[in-house]
């Protein structure tokens, strides 16, 4: 029970008589109450709560639902580990969407039942001590918080996050990201982390199976539906039942099946091929692709036929949207990633323990892989399974070897383009007042002067209106070195 009393709940909540009987229900927790007011930000700040219990107000009222959000995007930005519950109007689906769409936790509908209300609570403090937990684990062994997740990169790192925030919640998550980036492991991991953990999975890619058997596969079909309908046969969705579906390039889902996918999202119920009964379903939808869907819908084809994707099936399925990004724009997890793979394909084929030799390594970090992950998957598989030696070349990776080190491990370099960043930012926020900018960067003015000149950063084009820059607020005065 003492590590119950320690956990911090903030409530934020206008009506004084709601705020008490939440009071009432948590009890047994450290409670702080307030209103959905400016001072909430000082009380975030000041109490630095673990989970945030926020009452949005009405849809109907669309300035103040417009203000709470925004109030919940600078606790979020203050505090961007705390969870956040938003509270709404059961008629208030978009504004709880848009409240996960901003970093909230999860969401609960009023009227209040204490009961659930308490689960979605604790729940959310659940996921912050894991998050803690996996953060310590983290810096401990180095790995991502995501089963078979590999990097360390910084867009990855916020990719991960955003899955933690996701996952739990129950919405349906469209996942967009170039062929091989790993859509389908972002997938599991969201159905990992979810209260559907221990019911099925069920993915299904749309591009790999023909048209006329796509609808079978997806819906099932009854016996003598169609010629070769032997028996009864169920299909993926009922085989999801109570878990989570995932549609792996739906994009490429014919129209005639993409209106029967709406209605199942919208009914929750599915009809057999050949079958008149609706069969209850609960489910999560996960789907992914690797086309830009928000451009195919609405766009007419070459022929005149109608757009290639429904528009009321993409607001459907894009309730959260999460970008994967390619390995071009994970800055050093190519060579992470190869190093893992590396050991584990020396494992699977039963070479001896192999490494990187230098040219494979410059390779490596200098390849674009347009591929993505699965372009270095296949390109290491096939070196392991070839090289001669007792370490991997760039030969072996078909790969080129540039020559030289990429510039973001030399330390002087990258020390160089950070300091010429952060000069040319604290010049244009002080309108290029020296003084100013160095009181910004927290050196002295001999010391940005020195700065300018040798990475010759031309201070000039910083100034008021265009002009050259004043050298100071204050009358100019002799300086020594």
């Amino acid at each position: 029970m003492a590590a119950e009393i320690r956990r911090k709940l903030l409530i934020l909540e206008n009506d004084s008589s709601l705020r008490r009987e939440l009071e009432g229900i948590f009890a047994d927790l450290d409670v702080i109450t307030g209103e959905t007011t400016e001072q909430a930000l000082a009380m975030v700040r000041r109490a630095e709560p673990d989970v945030v219990l926020f009452d949005l107000g009405a849809a109907r009222k669309p300035d103040v639902a417009a203000q709470s959000l925004d109030l919940l995007r600078q606790i979020l930005h203050l505090s961007p580990d705390t969870k956040v519950i938003a509270m709404t109007e059961h008629d208030a689906r978009e504004l709880a969407v848009a409240a996960v769409g901003l970093g909230a936790t999860d969401f609960y509908y009023k009227p209040l039942d204490a009961g659930v209300l308490s689960i979605v609570v604790r729940r959310a403090f659940r996921i912050r001590e894991l998050e803690v937990e996996n953060g310590r684990l983290r810096e401990q062994t180095g790995a991502m918080a995501l089963e078979g997740i590999i990097g360390a990169s910084d867009a990855m790192r916020n990719l991960c996050r955003s899955v933690e925030k996701v996952a739990p919640t129950g919405a349906t998550v469209l996942i967009l990201g170039d062929s091989g980036t790993g859509k389908e492991l972002i997938a599991r991991s969201l159905h990992r982390l979810s209260g559907r953990a221990h019911k099925p999975f069920v993915a299904i890619n749309c591009a790999a199976i023909p048209d006329t058997l796509l609808e079978s596969e997806l819906f099932g079909y009854e016996k003598g539906a169609f010629t070769g309908a032997a028996k009864r046969t169920t299909g993926k969705l009922e085989a999801a039942d109570g878990g989570t579906i995932f549609l792996d390039e739906i994009g490429e889902m014919p129209a005639s099946l993409q209106a029967k996918l709406l209605r199942v999202l919208q009914e929750r119920t599915v009809e057999r091929i050949g079958g008149r009964t609706p069969i209850p379903l609960d489910l999560r939808f996960l789907c992914a692709t690797n086309r830009k869907l928000d451009e195919l819908v609405g766009r007419a084809g070459p022929d005149g036929t109608a757009a290639s994707f429904r528009e009321d099936l993409y607001y459907r399925i894009s309730e959260v949207t999460i970008n994967v990004p390619p390995l071009r724009e994970r800055q050093g997890d190519s060579l992470l990633i190869a190093q893992v793979l590396l050991q584990q394909m020396s494992e699977r084929f039963g070479k001896p323990t192999r490494g990187l030799a230098p040219d494979a390594i410059r390779a490596i970090q200098a390849h674009p892989w347009p591929g993505n992950v699965r372009e270095l998957e296949n390109r290491l598989k096939g070196a392991v399974i070839m090289a001669e030696g007792v370490v991997v070349t760039a030969n072996d990776l078909g790969l080129k070897d540039p020559g030289e080190d990429p510039e973001y491990l030399n330390l002087r370099v990258a020390r160089q383009r950070a300091e010429v960043q952060a000069a040319r930012q604290a010049l244009a926020v002080a309108r290029g007042n020296l003084s100013r900018a160095a009181e910004l960067l927290g050196i002295t003015r001999p010391t940005l002067y020195d700065l300018i000149e040798r990475h010759h950063i031309d201070a000039s084009t910083f100034g008021r209106n265009g002009s050259a820059p004043p050298q100071s607020d204050a009358p100019e005065t002799p300086e020594h070195s």
